[in-house]
């Protein structure tokens, strides 16, 4: 297939238009996701744009930070970014969030020196604070402020809030900030630039949104494929979040069992030829299957097995 650009509009006319994040933390995610939803496609030479080959879907490469508005404009159907990138854009009121995606989680926290005077967000404000997150950034100091009557008066100076569209964290270090306000995964960047943070403005994740602008003329079809792609992803993140749990108990400690692997409906139970003893096959979370187990060998249960889920429809 010859490489697809941007000017070739015809081509994409009748295919579902699906932003993702061109690079950064979100990048390799986004791909693992589309391989377990089979999206199938080459992507030539790094180009902004290319067609599925196993659905009428083209996916568009964009930075993060462009994809709420090329979403809630109508320009792309689907798009995947950060739930942050979506109120810095204030696009909240023209996309919807589809599906929380269950990786690039992170928050956005005020940081400032760990050693420095400064030990709160009330003795930050009226200072100077340096982000790459204007908007948000601005209207939780301007919150901030007005509960502690600064004005902008002399003498009563309002929190000044100053864009850095990179290694913010270095802002403090070199004079520029009295603290910052930015993304914290691990916290080890945090900590390597001798910060800590004293507030939280809000806990983020990748999500999946659409528009929420009308598309009257939109073929059924490609509605259709909004559904089925949807789905998809879905199951791929449930797939992320659960394991197959199976086990064999006495049938007089099946209430036992049963309490502590209820499944996401119903454990599924089969006699064994052994009189007495029951089989167990149930969805379990996979964060907490090892606590599990071992409630599980207390009450007497015997051949405890775990299975990993690829992919699956919940």
């Amino acid at each position: 297939m010859a490489p697809l650009g941007l000017t070739d509009a015809d081509a994409l006319s009748d295919r579902l238009l699906f932003a993702i994040p061109k690079k950064g933390r979100l990048y390799d995610k986004c791909l693992n996701l589309l391989a377990g939803a089979d999206i199938q496609f080459r992507r030539h030479a790094r180009l902004d744009v290319c067609l599925v080959l196993n659905h009428p879907i083209a996916l568009v490469f964009l930075p993060a930070s462009d994809i709420p508005s090329f979403v809630g404009k109508g320009n792309v159907d689907l798009g995947i970014t950060g739930h942050d990138v979506i109120l810095e854009a204030e696009m909240e009121e023209h996309v919807t969030e589809v599906l929380r995606l269950n990786f690039g989680k992170c928050a956005l926290q005020v940081q400032v020196p760990e050693h420095g005077p400064i030990k709160n967000v009330e003795e930050l404000a009226g200072k100077r604070v340096v982000t790459s997150f204007e908007v948000l950034a601005g209207k939780y100091f301007k919150e901030i402020d007005e509960r502690l009557g600064l004005t902008g008066e002399e003498g009563k100076e309002k929190t000044k809030i100053e864009y850095v569209g990179g290694s913010v964290e270095a802002a403090c270090s070199l004079g520029l900030a009295d603290g910052i306000v930015d993304l914290v995964e691990s916290g080890d960047t945090m900590r390597a630039a001798g910060l800590h943070a004293i507030a939280t403005l809000l806990d983020t994740e990748a999500v999946l949104i659409k528009s929420t602008r009308p598309k009257p003329n939109r073929p059924p079809a490609l509605e259709s494929l909004i559904s089925l792609v949807t789905s998809r992803i879905a199951g791929v993140i449930a797939a992320s979040k659960y394991v197959v749990c199976q086990y064999n108990v006495l049938r007089d400690n099946l209430p036992a069992a049963s309490s502590l692997t209820p499944g996401r409906r119903a454990p599924t139970i089969s006699p064994l030829e052994e009189a007495g003893w029951v089989a167990v096959s149930v969805m379990v979370e996979k964060k907490r299957i090892a606590d599990i187990m071992d409630g599980l060998v207390k009450i007497g249960a015997q051949d405890i097995f775990t299975f990993t889920l690829d992919n699956c429809r919940v």
